[in-house]
């Protein structure tokens, strides 16, 4: 059975696979946070297919319009609708819902072939310190993203420390602490306007000493250029690897869902300026855009690591590819 078969029986309820209570938890989490995205995109098929009676070449070229305004990237709907171009040829299909059923297998079919050696899950290792760096602009969710993960952790019964090494702004060095507080972490920090990499040095060294599991880094989101962000990340690195060789261990760029392709953007610079490892998607919940984690993937393969889903403190959620295309597509497969 392939990917869009199982996908298609969890749609319609039809799955065998008996899932755990918190599995069903946050699937549902996912089916609730993506339906301002799924809302949008079936409004926008039924647009599409009401103003087209025949599947023609003027229906393709809004096809592709159609999937842009959906935020699942250039290259992503240019390949969705020359796959569709053969597959109607292929197979007589006609009828809007039999040609709704196609596009959405067709994205599901891309989006799966391309995260074929993707790793979702957070590189924690087994023993010792492990260190993770945020990275990215200012006002995406970033200390945010980075409290609530260190709960979850400390909920789990590891050891976590935080470091505030966005030292040029002292709103983020505040925002930290406060996050430290509500996640019952201690938190290292120096002066504003300090030296980010000295604030990490003290960070790695009280790690060390503690023998604490988990380091997570906050580092500056917006500096005067590209070249200044690369160095400062740089210098930063080589303070952590003098005591920790093979860290960090992450660089997880956070970006904010809601502002759909320049989070493309973004993530392109940063990908530029520093050897990211993955994304962090914050506010997922809040916008139509989803669309853009389909892009992320096909066009940048830089794997989805975390998800916002809500507000909460406990609304930070692994990525689980299936439960996020559950969550996108459900409900729009027509009966045929």
């Amino acid at each position: 059975m392939g990917f869009f078969d199982k996908i298609k029986k969890a749609f319609t309820g039809e799955t065998e696979e008996v899932q755990t209570p918190e599995e069903v938890e946050v699937q549902q989490k996912y089916e609730q946070g993506l339906e301002k995205t799924r809302k949008t995109f079936g409004e926008r098929m039924n647009e599409l297919f009401a103003n087209f009676r025949t599947v023609d070449e003027d229906f393709f070229e809004e096809l592709e319009e159609t999937l842009i305004g959906a935020d699942v990237g250039f290259d992503t709907a240019i390949k969705i609708t020359e796959a569709l171009r053969q597959e109607v040829k292929l197979q007589n299909v006609k009828k809007p819902q039999e040609v709704q059923n196609v596009i959405i297998e067709k994205l599901v079919d891309l989006y799966e072939s391309e995260g074929v050696d993707e790793v979702n899950a957070l590189n924690v290792q087994p023993e010792g310190l492990t260190i993770m760096l945020f990275v990215g602009v200012n006002g995406v969710g970033k200390t945010t993203s980075i409290g609530k993960l260190a709960n979850q952790y400390r909920e789990a019964g590891k050891k976590v420390l935080l470091a505030a090494a966005d030292t040029f702004r002292a709103g983020a060095i505040d925002q930290l602490v406060v996050w430290g507080e509500r996640a019952q972490v201690e938190v290292v920090r120096g002066k504003a306007g300090g030296d980010p990499a000295a604030v990490v040095y003290d960070a790695v060294a009280k790690a060390q000493e503690q023998q604490a599991d988990i380091l997570l880094v906050d580092t500056a989101g917006r500096l005067q250029n590209k070249v200044n962000l690369m160095n400062e990340l740089e210098k930063i690195k080589r303070v952590i690897q003098r005591e920790v060789p093979d860290a960090p261990h992450e660089v997880l760029l956070v970006v904010d869902a809601t502002t759909g392709q320049n989070a493309m953007v973004q993530a392109k610079q940063f990908k530029e300026t520093t050897d990211v490892t993955g994304l962090v998607l914050t506010k997922l919940d809040g916008t139509a855009k989803g669309g853009i984690v389909l892009a992320i993937r096909n066009e940048l393969h830089l794997p989805v690591k975390l998800v916002g889903l809500g507000e909460g403190i406990d609304d930070l959620e692994p990525f689980e590819p299936n439960d996020f295309v559950i969550g996108l597509f459900k409900g729009l497969l027509k009966e045929e």
